[in-house]
């Protein structure tokens, strides 16, 4: 007697945030999905998450958005600060809040309650992704599975060289990320500093008190404990009060890239497809426009379309690559403090200032909603 094979019409790899999302997506939409994780458990990710409205609105579409009652703190306010211009660059929307920090592992918990809840995920599985294909049968825990589709979403690290075509733009930049206590409400405001050394963004932090908050600093330089509490109160004493560094402190290097997958049937989504250097904070939130990207293909495309695939990507590409290409010439902008250098930057704070329209764009593109 034959094998009974499983018939899927989608397989997730890597339940992280993004792969986690888009398998509840798809079974919403009644596809058939099967997601598999590595690790056995959650990992204590303590870090926040900077959500746009877009996808906040995706998290309510999804019903996951009312599980994060107490642990939201809304962005009300965007304030852009540097070392060469006077005068500040500030962003504000009073029809609704500009975004929304969360913590990563808040939400992360609830999507994998729902995965489990409905016994869609299997945990303690590690694929030999040299052999994952959807012309090919795959055994998993002794079972024999078919999908249409595989979703990739194994973070930006993935470099599966036989799948997936990378470009990298070179960035000698690693991240410094962490939380610090403070003496004065943080009125919901965040801020993003360039300074000589690199970009600093502080963003308000889910706390009831409204005194902490959440930093990533990216910069060429080493740096210890003491050099981040230091630079961190010299731009944030008079606003913020008195400050006190917690000493847990995240440190990673930055990659930024864009991939596409190679292989048919082979859709790769999040950090897997494209990196960006967190000066923009929108890396996380060009992810949900992958799913949502891939939603919308679905609702126009059968799945069994021959060119589905490519598609996808060429629909993401541009969206992505403008991402991408934008954040690294702002940091180039600052980082070659030459008078050429300086004038564009002076003259694109000015622009702004004096021209509202593209204020109004940049808080749209700022909350995702940019068509």
């Amino acid at each position: 007697m034959k094998n009974k094979i499983y018939n899927y019409d989608f397989l997730v790899i890597g339940a992280g945030m993004i792969g986690s999302l888009a398998a509840i997506a798809l079974i919403k939409k009644k596809y058939k999905v099967l997601i598999v994780e590595k690790q056995k458990s959650l990992n204590d990710d303590k870090r926040t998450l900077a959500v746009n409205a877009n996808s906040r609105d995706f998290l309510k579409d999804l019903g996951l958005w009312n599980k994060l009652t107490n642990e939201k703190e809304p962005i009300e306010k965007i304030i852009i600060k540097d070392s060469i211009n006077k005068q500040d660059l500030i962003f504000q929307n009073v029809e609704e809040s500009m975004g929304t920090v969360i913590y990563n592992k808040s939400l992360l918990k609830a999507a994998r309650k729902y995965l489990d809840d409905h016994k869609l995920i299997m945990t303690g599985i590690d694929l030999d992704m040299q052999k994952i294909n959807s012309s090919s049968p795959i055994k998993i825990k002794n079972k024999i599975f078919h999908f249409k589709k595989i979703i990739i979403s194994l973070g930006k690290h993935f470099s599966d060289i036989e799948r997936i075509k990378k470009i990298n733009f070179r960035s000698k930049h690693h991240a410094y990320v962490g939380f610090f206590n403070h003496q004065v409400n943080h009125k919901q405001i965040a801020y993003e500093i360039f300074t000589p050394k690199g970009p600093l963004a502080v963003l308000p932090s889910p706390n009831k008190t409204k005194n902490k908050s959440t930093f990533i600093y990216s910069t060429q330089d080493k740096l210890n404990l003491n050099d981040l509490s230091n630079l961190i109160k010299t731009h944030f004493k008079n606003t913020h009060g008195n400050i006190k560094l917690i000493n847990s402190i995240n440190f990673f290097p930055i990659s930024p890239h864009l991939s596409e997958s190679k292989k048919k049937d082979i859709l790769i989504l999040g950090d897997t497809a494209h990196s960006i250097h967190p000066v923009a904070g929108q890396g996380w939130n060009l992810g949900i426009k992958d799913i949502q990207e891939l939603l919308t293909l679905l609702d126009n495309l059968n799945i069994d379309h021959p060119d589905f695939d490519k598609i996808f990507s060429s629909k993401r590409i541009i969206e992505n690559f403008s991402y991408l290409s934008f954040t690294s010439l702002i940091n180039y902008l600052y980082e070659n403090e030459q008078p050429i250098t300086k004038s564009i930057v002076q003259l694109s704070f000015t622009i702004f200032n004096r021209i509202p329209y593209l204020k109004q764009l940049f808080i749209k593109q700022a909350m995702g909603k940019l068509i």
